[in-house]
C-alpha cells in the first residue's frame, strides 16, 4: 500500500549551506546543536537533547526535516535513527547532496515495520522520483519495531551511490542529477502524527 500513498513534503526547519566544501572527515553527536536547525510548531519539533536529535512530526501527514547548514560532495554517509513513538507506519532517515535554490536532495529511509525506500526529491518533495525499485520496498535488514536501532549508510562516489542499512546492502543507483550539497535527518508520517525519532552520530567521511 505504499506505493499508491501520496507524499506531501513541507519544509519547516533549514539552514543555509556553506558556499564551500565542509572539511572531511565529519561529525554530528548532537551533544549540542551546532548549525543544525531547530524548532517547533503545530506540525513539528526537533532540537538536540540528552546527546541525540529528536524529531518529532505531530501532523497526520508529511515530510519534515532539519538540515546541518554544511555541503558535502563525495565520501560515506552515516547516520543511527531510532523511532521511539508513534505507528510503525513510519519513514525515517537521512538526507544529502541537498541544493537550496531548487530543494532537491536524495532521501534514504527506512520504516518501522520493515521497509526501505530511496529517492531523490526536487521542489521540496513536490516531485519525488524513487531511485531503487518502484518505491517503499519490504527489506529482512530492517530492525522493526519502536526503541531500536537502524543505521543508514551511502557511499556516495560521483554518480554511484551504493546503499547499505545495518551494513547490509540494500540498493545502488549511478544518477548524476546533484553532486553536492546540504546533509539532513528526516521524519515523515503517514495519515497517523506522533511519530518521534531520535538521531545520532551523523558522520560523513572520505571514500576509502
Amino acid at each position: 500500500m505504499r506505493d499508491l500513498r501520496r507524499l506531501f513534503a513541507i519544509l519547516v526547519m533549514t539552514s543555509l549551506a556553506c558556499s564551500t566544501l565542509g572539511l572531511l572527515p565529519y561529525q554530528a553527536t548532537f551533544d549540542t546543536l551546532g548549525k543544525w536547525a531547530s524548532g517547533s510548531d503545530s506540525d513539528v519539533e526537533g532540537d538536540a537533547a540528552g546527546g541525540r536529535y529528536e524529531l518529532l512530526v505531530k501532523a497526520e501527514t508529511g515530510l519534515f526535516w532539519s538540515t546541518a547548514g554544511e555541503r558535502f560532495g563525495d565520501g560515506v554517509y552515516e547516520v543511527e535513527a531510532t523511532a521511539l513513538e508513534g505507528p510503525l507506519d513510519n519513514g525515517f532517515g537521512m538526507m544529502f547532496r541537498m541544493d537550496e535554490d531548487s530543494q532537491s536532495f536524495y532521501e534514504f529511509k527506512v520504516s518501522s515495520d520493515g521497509y526501505v525506500y530511496v529517492g531523490r526529491c526536487a521542489d521540496g518533495c513536490d516531485e519525488a522520483v524513487p531511485l531503487v525499485q518502484d518505491g517503499w520496498f519490504t527489506s529482512p535488514v530492517v530492525e522493526q519495531g519502536l526503541n531500536v536501532t537502524n543505521v543508514l549508510r551511502v557511499e556516495a562516489n560521483g554518480p554511484e551511490l551504493v546503499f547499505f542499512v545495518n551494513d547490509q546492502e540494500v540498493g545502488r543507483v549511478a544518477d548524476d542529477t546533484l553532486d553536492k550539497g546540504d546533509i539532513g535527518i528526516l521524519v515523515e508520517s503517514f495519515g497517523v502524527g506522533g511519530v518521534r525519532v531520535a538521531f545520532d552520530n551523523f558522520t560523513v567521511t572520505p571514500l576509502e
